[in-house]
């Protein structure tokens, strides 16, 4: 019977429903009748068994779950997105939190207080240390911390660099400033007059939100 899996809680549920009012009448006996069911004797449907219902039921319970574990775990789910950035960033967030890419983001814009900010932030680190639904929901905009891998502040001259679970900052560089993947060891160079390096993506973004964005993607391959 299709559906029977999700209509009825339990096994003797669905038998009950194929029990008539005359079946009950004649045997007198709701197990009983319940067996007849089970067997095929009795009943106005489908002949289902214990094993197969609960098969049914469990594979049908698994699929909700997955399907709540997904818009649960992607916090760009559902969302309406505009702006460029924001949809760059739905993009890349499942690869991201599943670690098949690490992707860094540069920022540069203003605070609240009207200063100049800008740095290097590790998306995955990002999404799994706090909720992004803030920021795909246009409630907040992502801008660079101190902790993130680089920070500047071009008002007060502050500037921090910090290693990541995924990049170890190479910052007293003559290339400029780099990011060793620790995973496959590869390094990321930022600097837009050369290639990024091995597996790795240099984008650009337009965008009205910031003064300036660009998204570095590295593709991550374990050692072997």
């Amino acid at each position: 019977m299709d559906g029977a899996d999700t209509e009825y809680n339990t096994y003797e549920d669905f038998l009950d429903s194929q029990i008539t009012p005359l079946d009950l009448y004649y045997l007198e006996d709701e197990v009983l009748a319940r067996q007849l069911v089970e067997l095929g004797y009795r009943g106005s449907g489908e002949v289902l068994k214990r094993e197969e219902f609960e098969a049914r039921k469990a594979a049908a319970e698994a699929s909700r779950l997955s399907q709540r574990t997904q818009q649960k775990i992607l916090s760009s789910a559902g969302k309406d997105l505009k702006d460029n950035f924001l949809k760059a960033l739905a993009l890349r967030e499942e690869a991201n939190r599943n670690g098949k890419m690490t992707s860094i983001i540069f920022i540069r814009d203003k605070n609240v207080r009207g200063q100049e900010l800008s740095g290097y932030i590790d998306y995955s680190h990002r999404l799994k240390t706090e909720d992004f639904e803030i920021y795909f929901s246009g409630k907040k905009k992502l801008l660079p911390r101190p902790t993130d891998l680089s920070f500047y502040n071009w008002e007060t001259n502050v500037s921090t660099s910090n290693a990541s679970p995924n990049y170890q900052v190479i910052a007293e560089n003559s290339s400029g400033l780099l990011f060793k993947n620790k995973r496959d060891r590869k390094i990321l160079n930022v600097d837009p007059k050369v290639s990024p390096g091995d597996n790795s993506t240099r984008t650009p973004i337009q965008t009205d939100l910031y003064t300036q964005v660009v998204i570095y993607d590295h593709v991550t391959r374990r050692k072997t």
